[in-house]
């Protein structure tokens, strides 16, 4: 396995947020591949020293290293939350043909 120089970022939206909006500004704006939408996500957090439960949409972006600082910042500017939960996992292989489509969707 080695470096695609793809990765996949994972954040969260309540569930009664328009994930479909979302994932397309980020598709449109080509910062983003594929947005991947996870319904009927139950989260347990500590916010504000207090234990919280909501149901959430998780989404899984998918997208090149060298577009993550854009895609960041544009998903501070479209999320509701205060923190939204932006987290960057390198992918380390995958089908060649699947990590081509990835960097070519997103130049």
């Amino acid at each position: 396995m080695t470096d695609t120089g793809c990765v996949v970022v994972c954040t969260t939206l309540p569930a009664s947020a328009d994930a479909t909006a979302f994932g397309r500004a980020l598709v449109g704006e080509r910062l983003a591949a594929c947005v991947s939408t996870l319904p009927g996500v139950r989260s347990v957090y500590r916010w504000r020293d207090d234990v919280e439960t909501d149901d959430e949409q998780q989404l899984l972006v998918k997208t090149t290293q060298d577009r993550v600082e854009h895609l960041v910042a544009r998903i501070r500017q479209l999320h509701p939350y205060d923190v939204p939960e932006i987290v960057v996992l390198p992918i380390i292989g995958g089908g060649r043909d699947y990590l081509d489509w990835i960097r070519a969707s997103t130049a």
